[in-house]
């Protein structure tokens, strides 16, 4: 063996030192690298959302409801020629009605998509994508389109106070407005907590059947009255349905509504009645109107709608109740109103 001098042995020392640590430098890359390779290439954000576009702002509108805006509105109007007599017709009063029952009906559904939306429940729904929950609009424009309407509401029942000099009459058409806020908006809204089908009998139903026949007629009378029940029960299956499909998921989200509140199967049977009892109505008023026979062909529609929300096990089953259940208060309406009026 050679024999190394002192100054040899530590260049031979440190040679060795620096090679160890380029080794450790290169063990420490190729862990960096298997651990690249393990996480795989960097993750994307998530998907951007799409603006809102005009069929987007339509569908917000929920145009399926719009049945229980028309709905009492014809019913209030046939009770109103009951009142003033044959052929006697306020077309004029009859038009503002109509636009005061749609413009609120609209702004509620806008209404309902900012609140839901701003407090997160819209992200647990299974139904079709809202436009302040999914992102594709923003909140406060969804609110100042929701506003409009209740804008456009309040400027049609103002000209009909100015026509029948009614003031007090404003009263009733605040608490509408506000009624249609506080449905999901405000800190504590009642749609939060059962309430909801309450408060759409007594304004979808009573009050807007009721005020249609007084701005025509200055009174109202037994037609208005079991009219409004009628037409009520049936807009109270409407919101039964609707939150029958989204009971899982309201449930999840705090939403406590009818449906949460008493169960599945007893929501299902109460839905049922809603939607039934108001032939009763138009059994009793067959008596004195002969084409109030008429209205039970709506039946053709309405006991469908039972027999699916009764057997349904899927959300688009129940959309299905839905649809055939606005339908049917709309022929319920008008069949009943015509039967007034002719």
């Amino acid at each position: 063996m050679q024999r190394l001098n002192p100054a040899e042995r530590l260049a031979q020392a440190t040679g060795s030192a620096r090679k160890g640590a380029a080794g450790n430098g290169s063990a420490r890359k190729g862990a960096a690298g298997n651990g690249s390779a393990r996480n795989g290439a960097p993750r994307k954000g998530p998907a951007k959302v799409k603006p809102a576009t005009a069929a987007d702002w339509v569908s917000g509108a929920r145009l399926r409801t719009l049945p229980l805006a028309i709905a009492p509105v014809a019913l209030g109007t046939g009770a109103a020629i009951v009142a003033t007599g044959p052929g006697v017709f306020h077309a004029v009063e009859a038009l503002l009605a109509l636009m005061v029952a749609l413009c609120l009906q609209i702004g509620v559904n806008y209404a309902n998509d900012y609140s839901d939306g701003v407090r997160g429940t819209d992200a647990y729904r299974v139904g079709p994508a809202r436009l302040t929950g999914s992102g594709a609009a923003k909140p406060s424009t969804v609110l100042s389109v929701a506003l409009a309407f209740f804008g456009l509401a309040a400027l049609a029942g103002l000209a009909l106070v100015v026509i029948t000099q009614q003031w007090w009459l404003l009263l009733v058409g605040a608490a509408a407005i506000g009624a249609a806020w506080l449905y999901t908006g405000g800190k504590k809204p009642y749609g939060y907590f059962g309430l909801g089908e309450l408060f759409v009998f007594v304004f979808f139903g009573l009050v807007a059947t009721l005020g249609t026949t007084y701005v025509q007629a200055g009174t109202v009378n037994t037609e208005s009255w079991l009219g409004g029940v009628g037409i009520g029960l049936i807009a109270c299956a409407v919101l039964m349905v609707n939150n029958l499909r989204d009971r899982d998921t309201d449930k999840e989200a705090g939403k406590r509504t009818l449906a949460v509140l008493i169960g599945n199967v007893p929501s299902r049977v109460v839905f049922c009645v809603f939607l039934l009892a108001p032939f009763g109505i138009a059994a009793f008023f067959s008596i004195f109107y002969p084409l109030a026979y008429f209205t039970f062909f709506v039946l053709l529609l309405a006991l469908p709608a039972c027999l699916i929300t009764v057997t349904a096990k899927t959300s688009r089953e129940l959309i299905l109740a839905l649809q055939l259940t606005s339908l049917a208060a709309l022929g319920y309406g008008l069949l009943l109103g015509l039967a007034f009026a002719l």
